[in-house]
């Protein structure tokens, strides 16, 4: 077992994210004002909530609600290694576009596959920042989920095709720049989570994914094309060279420079 630690962030925007390993004791009893949403990667931790013992083990998800007293500890030999997202309850109400309504999942450790693939996503490229895009769709569909298994159903109203229509457009013509929830909010004429519901009945992802999607066509194209690899990821929309590695290898399963090698290889061949 290597050394405890644990990888954060700052808070932004009523979302915070956090990686952490314990061998042994980790968290004295406390509270959070927050909702706290986790997977257990590795090994299994225990903790107390509500009033009973729980274990978290490898691919298990957490739902720990505000102002629930809760502790931590490792409950395998090798400890546990977890990721855990803080979330203000407001910015969950606001995702559901029901003020108030808050839903309480009484199932504090389950496997869910669902929850488990949108904690993936929102933490790929951490401990870098989440694009507030990307935040926006983890968000809309994180609350969704916590809704259908609180017992709150949200109400499920087929997309606007003009409206998302629009959308897809925007992100398909200008993905080389950077696009944020107020210019989806601005051609959609809904608000960040509802466009973001909706573009993913409509188009089966969301918004950011699709966004990224594109820029990696595009990247994918340039390098078949022959152009340097320092030169695409600025052409395309990418923060640097790094993110669009990252991005192109968990899309296509291998590096840029790899895949450039290949079609190299495969010119001279023919």
């Amino acid at each position: 077992m290597t050394d405890d630690f644990i990888l954060t962030e700052p808070a932004a925007s009523g979302v915070q994210r956090l990686v952490a390993r314990f061998g042994g004791h980790a968290y004295d009893p406390h509270r959070h004002e927050t909702y706290a949403i986790g997977v257990t990667l590795s090994g299994a931790q225990g903790f107390r909530y509500r009033g009973a013992g729980r274990v978290s083990r490898r691919g298990q998800c957490m739902v720990l609600h505000p102002d629930e007293l809760h502790d931590g500890r490792a409950a395998a030999p090798d400890g546990f290694l977890y990721r855990m997202v803080y979330i203000e309850p407001a910015r969950i109400a606001e995702a559901l576009g029901q003020p108030g309504a808050l839903p309480f999942v009484g199932e504090a450790v389950a496997a869910d596959p669902r929850l488990a693939d949108l904690l993936t996503e929102i933490y790929a490229g951490f401990p870098h920042a989440a694009p507030p895009l990307a935040v926006d769709g983890f968000l809309a569909e994180l609350a969704a989920l916590l809704a259908r298994r609180g017992g709150l159903q949200p109400q499920a109203t087929a997309p606007p095709v003009a409206a998302v229509t629009r959308v897809k457009a925007l992100l398909e013509a200008e993905f080389d720049r950077p696009i944020g929830s107020a210019d989806l909010e601005h051609v959609s004429g809904m608000d960040r989570f509802e466009t973001a519901r909706h573009f993913r009945r409509f188009a089966g992802t969301s918004p950011h994914r699709y966004l990224v999607g594109r820029r990696l066509a595009a990247a994918h194209e340039l390098i078949a094309g022959g152009a340097a690899l320092s030169d695409v990821a600025a052409r395309v929309g990418f923060a640097d060279q790094s993110h669009m590695t990252r991005a192109f290898k968990a899309r296509y399963g291998m590096t840029p420079g790899r895949f450039r090698a290949l079609v190299t290889a495969g010119t001279d061949a023919a």
